[in-house]
């Protein structure tokens, strides 16, 4: 638990988000009468309260950013009253001292349209998306040929210990390989209830020992960026920043994007190559 500062500030902002919170509302958004002018804007402390089923007390006490104990039920009656959305009601777990809900597995969303037309314009550089479970949802025409993805390739992780071409190209294949489980562990541990992960794991640790050795250790680590060297047959070596970005519209799915290293010759040698590889920009669909 936090304490001195640190708890001071995040009481004070806990104070300000709630009302923030309540202020944007006016009765009619959660159903009850408008009862005349208000001096104040928004919702009144005791009309949330009795929104929350708590007491009017206790609520000002938690607006006041008072240190009181608190509990998730609580929490998600007040989000709940304060129509939060996702990303606040997590915001208000942590202002609150408390870790934020896990989330609950959604069916994947089709990749739209604006992503495919942005791996397109991404070309010649490899970029793909991948879903929560490290499926393939888009892969560019550059990410196939530079790191021999093919048509049985569907998923990232699965990829990485089965496809002997990718396994070729990738120069520090042993080194990097610890980390990439470790990212799949921690990416499971945000949906603890889909059983999708541990299907993926014991089916790969059947056919990869050395997935099934790295997945025993239970390793877990994040990352958001990395560097990918490969030595292409047709290209030779080439150096790429790889950058993991976020999808918010897409829970769970991450954008892979990867340049050229500065101060290689990785840029010239992939416009070489996807120069006689034609389609180069176009975003295929696994």
């Amino acid at each position: 638990m936090s304490t001195g500062p640190t708890r001071d500030r995040r009481l004070a902002e806990l104070r300000e988000f709630l009302r923030s919170r309540r202020e944007r509302l006016t009765p009619a958004d959660v159903g009850l009468p408008d009862g005349g002018r208000r001096r104040t804007p928004g919702l009144r402390r005791e009309e949330v309260a009795v929104l929350a089923g708590v007491g009017v007390s206790w609520y000002t006490w938690l607006e006041q950013g008072r240190d009181i104990k608190v509990s998730d039920d609580v929490l998600d009656a007040v989000a709940r009253a304060l129509l939060l959305d996702e990303a606040e009601r997590a915001h208000l777990y942590r202002l609150a001292g408390l870790n934020p809900p896990q989330r609950l597995s959604e069916p994947a969303a089709p990749v739209s349209a604006q992503l495919h037309r942005l791996l397109e314009a991404w070309a010649p550089r490899p970029g793909y998306i991948r879903d929560r479970h490290w499926n393939f949802a888009a892969v560019n025409e550059a990410a196939r040929v530079v790191f021999g993805y093919g048509d049985t390739d569907h998923n990232c992780l699965v990829s990485f210990f089965t496809n002997a071409r990718y396994r070729v190209v990738h120069q520090h294949w042993d080194e990097t390989a610890p980390a990439v489980v470790a990212g799949f562990r921690a990416d499971a541990a945000r949906y603890p209830d889909d059983p999708a992960f541990d299907r993926i794991a014991a089916g790969l640790a059947e056919v990869s020992p050395e997935f099934a050795a790295l997945w025993a250790r239970h390793d877990a680590g994040e990352h958001t960026s990395a560097v990918k060297v490969v030595d292409h047959p047709e290209a030779g070596p080439m150096t790429f920043d790889a950058t993991l970005l976020p999808l918010p519209e897409h829970p769970g799915h991450h954008l892979i994007l990867h340049n050229p290293r500065p101060g290689t010759d990785t840029a010239e040698r992939l416009t070489r190559l996807m120069g006689v590889h034609p389609g180069g920009g176009t975003p295929m669909m696994s």
